[in-house]
Formats: C-alpha cells, structure tokens, sequence
C-alpha cells in the first residue's frame, strides 16, 4: 500500500496555495506528503505540526514550524486516518498524535484526508479507537469505557512501564470490538468522562476531502 499512500499524498499537493501556512498531520503517508512538500520549501511560509515526527521531518526539508497561537486560523490542513467511512468521518489516533491533530482540524478551514484503498470502511470500527487520557485516569476511563459501550480498552503499551506516551505525556487507550454506529454521539459521550483529554473519533469535525490513493488517485 506504500505506492498508493504516496500517490494520495502527491495529489494532496494541489491543494497547497503559495504563501500558505499549512497544517500538517502525522503517520506514515503524511511523511509522503512532507517530502512532497520538501521538494520546493519555499512555496509556504511555514507549518503548523501535530507532532515532534512530523516537526523533526518538516524542519529536515527547510520548513520553518510555527505556533498555532500566533498563526490562527489556517487555510488548510492535511492528514491522514486509520480509518474512513462514507461520511468522511475518520479514526484517527494510531500514530499517537490525536489531541494535536483534532486542534489543528478544529483550526482549519479545510481538512484534506489522504488515505490509502484499505482505509475505507463502511462503518467505523474495525481499526481500535484511541483515546487519550490522564494517566492517573486510565483505569477509570477504561471502566466507564466499558460501561457505555460494551468495547474493550486496552492501554498502549511502550518499552517502559508507563507504556505509549503521547507528545503531551500521556497515555493511549485503544478500544477494541466497537461497531460505531453514530460517530457524532459517541465522540460527544467520551468527551465528557473525567480524564480523557481527546477521542479519535473526527466525527464532529470530519474531513472535508478525502483522496484515495490509486491510479489514478480519487477524491471523496
């Protein structure tokens, strides 16, 4: 599927305006695109990144990264998924960068997904849902977790005892065995239990394109 993430990535570069100052996601096919981006840096004025990854590889290529509190609002964001469904709303989260990806969603006025063929689904699911959380929450989490949805969380684990820590230090809960029926409703419902910091449900705020990788590429 690595040719068919690069082709979604290359096409995603049409919509890059000169001067912009770009959103940019994190996961495997945005690197792509951060290396299509690399081949003329100077046609934006700088990014805005959800992660230290993307920040180390946008600043290899000559980008200048950027604070969101001093750019506000962007013109546009790319990024990837874990999952789409024919709503365009998205799991996002695999690469455990979903608080900062949703708030650069939330401050952009389009959102461009590029995803490869086997990220379409027609309900979302299948791929486990990360949710962030507080650490001394996690297990509270994972219990209310259960409760509402019947889905079984299980805590990201690392190379240390404290497991998968995101760029904001804290820890991942990926919730197996859902079949999500409204996005919108249990995004919303989530949210609301004390210490989860963000869902990787992009239900609320979904993408606004999606382009799928192939020969040639295709736009949803």
């Amino acid at each position: 599927m690595s040719e068919a993430k690069r082709l979604a990535a290359e096409a995603a570069i049409e919509y890059v305006e000169e001067g912009m100052v770009l959103g940019v996601g994190t996961g495997s096919t945005v690197a792509y695109f951060i290396d299509a981006l690399g081949r003329n840096p100077g046609r934006i004025k700088g990014a805005v990144s959800s992660s230290e990854q993307s920040s180390e590889r946008l600043r290899a290529h000559g980008i200048e990264i950027l604070d969101l509190n001093f750019t506000g609002p962007l013109s546009l964001y790319v990024d990837g998924a874990d999952e789409c469904d024919p709503h365009k709303r998205l799991i996002k989260g695999g690469g455990a960068a979903l608080t900062r990806e949703k708030i650069i969603a939330e401050a952009s006025e389009r959102f461009i997904c590029i995803i490869d063929p086997a990220k379409q689904v027609d309900v979302l699911g299948r791929f486990p849902l990360p949710v962030e959380v507080i650490p001394m929450a996690r297990s509270l989490v994972a219990r209310e977790i259960v409760a509402m949805t019947g889905g079984q969380p299980v805590w990201r684990q690392g190379s240390n005892e404290k497991g998968v820590l995101t760029d904001n230090g804290n820890a991942i809960i990926d919730v197996h065995g859902l079949s999500i029926v409204d996005p919108v409703g249990l995004e919303a419902a989530l949210n609301q239990i004390p210490g989860v910091v963000a869902v990787g449900l992009f239900a609320r705020r979904p993408a606004d394109v999606v382009i799928v990788g192939g020969e040639p590429p295709r736009t949803l």
